[in-house]
């Protein structure tokens, strides 16, 4: 049937029918018999609608309120940079363009994808083979800059295929990859290990056994975290009914950031419809870290330089300046003073000139800048 006789009825004898089955609906619902399965669909429906509305309501609320005063950057965040500037992609002159692009910015850390690791943990050393032209121009175009090796794989924990951190040579070997990363003269090393579900106990395994590395050498380690639960036992719900947690209990966001010198939130694609709800999400995700992050660990919260509209990102909605904005008030509201905290950008090769001004306008520009 085409659109144009469904506008216009599709004649007599569908009105008909259209009109009969709906007098057979009627007398259904109003059948006596009916009454309990009424009740039941009425009952599903509010256990489906209220929280969902509930929920929109508290993530608008949590996104109004004045910002405060010192809510911006302490010169402590970061950015993820694609593959080519490890791959001979990129020149001198490409770095020199990034170095103004960031100049008078609180960018201090780059997390320079060097990846990703193989399914067993190791680390092809011809993955990065302009590592050492990098960090050496970083060093004397952007003094005080850091460059950390971004490293990372696929974890077999929702399919059959991956890095399967349950075996201890595999753990093992990731660790052997950050030494020879490391040993190319990196300054840290930032991994990205998805999906992580909450509460693997051999991911903290490898953590521990990474910080004695990284704490020998007197360089940071750093993570990818996954986001919170912003309702209780929610990544418990989510992994019942898909197989796919997503958040993290705010308990095991703790445990992982007590073993780390940074932890930086992948506060990004999360389904928000509207910059406002994405706005207040954030600050709630914000306010959910800050309780649980040791003061001695850096925490960074990820802004969404890209652009994508699918089911877990409507780039209209999930927008720098909602981001900021929430950020902000999360930090306003629950750590104000708090010196070692900051924003980390996703990604360099995806964003645009109105996202690096809603950055500096709004958290990165230093003083006098």
């Amino acid at each position: 049937m085409t659109g144009r006789s469904w506008a216009h009825g599709g004649g007599p004898a569908l009105r008909a029918q259209l009109r009969g089955f709906g007098r057979t609906l009627i007398r259904a619902w109003r059948a006596p018999r009916a009454r309990w399965p009424k009740r039941v669909a009425l009952a599903l429906a509010v256990l489906l609608v209220v929280p969902v509305v509930t929920g929109a309501v508290a993530l608008r609320l949590n996104y109004a309120g004045d910002l405060q005063d010192g809510t911006r950057t302490r010169g402590k965040d970061a950015i993820w940079l694609g593959h080519a500037w490890v791959d001979g992609r990129k020149k001198d002159t490409d770095l020199a363009a990034f170095a103004q692009r960031i100049r008078g910015t609180g960018i201090r850390d780059l997390y320079v994808h060097a990846g990703p690791l193989e399914h067993d943990g190791t680390l092809p050393t011809a993955r990065y083979p302009r590592a050492r032209w990098l960090i050496d121009a970083v060093h004397r175009e952007i003094p005080g800059v850091r460059v950390h090796a971004w490293l990372g794989d696929k974890l077999a924990t929702e399919t059959p295929d991956g890095l399967r951190l349950e075996r201890a040579a595999s753990r093992a070997a990731v660790v052997g990859s950050a030494r020879q990363i490391l040993d190319a003269g990196f300054d840290g090393v930032h991994f990205d290990l998805e999906p992580l579900h909450s509460g693997d106990r051999d991911y903290l395994s490898l953590l521990d056994d990474l910080r004695a590395l990284t704490r020998a050498r007197e360089v940071p380690l750093s993570v990818a975290a996954h986001q919170i639960d912003p309702l209780p036992a929610l990544h418990s719900v989510a992994d019942a009914l898909t197989g796919h947690p997503k958040w993290w209990s705010q308990a095991f966001f703790a445990q992982v950031a007590r073993r780390v010198d940074q932890i930086a939130v992948m506060s990004y694609d999360t389904a928000m419809p509207l910059e406002s709800l994405y706005g207040g999400y954030v600050a709630q995700q914000t306010t959910l870290a800050l309780e649980v992050t040791p003061e001695g660990t850096d925490l960074l919260m990820g802004l969404p330089f890209y652009y994508e509209d699918d089911l877990s990102h409507h780039g209209h909605a999930e927008t720098v300046a909602a981001a900021v904005r929430g950020v902000r008030l999360g930090l306003g509201r629950t750590d104000r003073d708090r010196d070692r905290f900051g924003v980390a950008i996703y990604v360099d090769f995806a964003a645009t000139e109105q996202d690096w001004t809603s950055y500096r306008d709004g958290w990165g520009r230093l003083d006098g800048a």
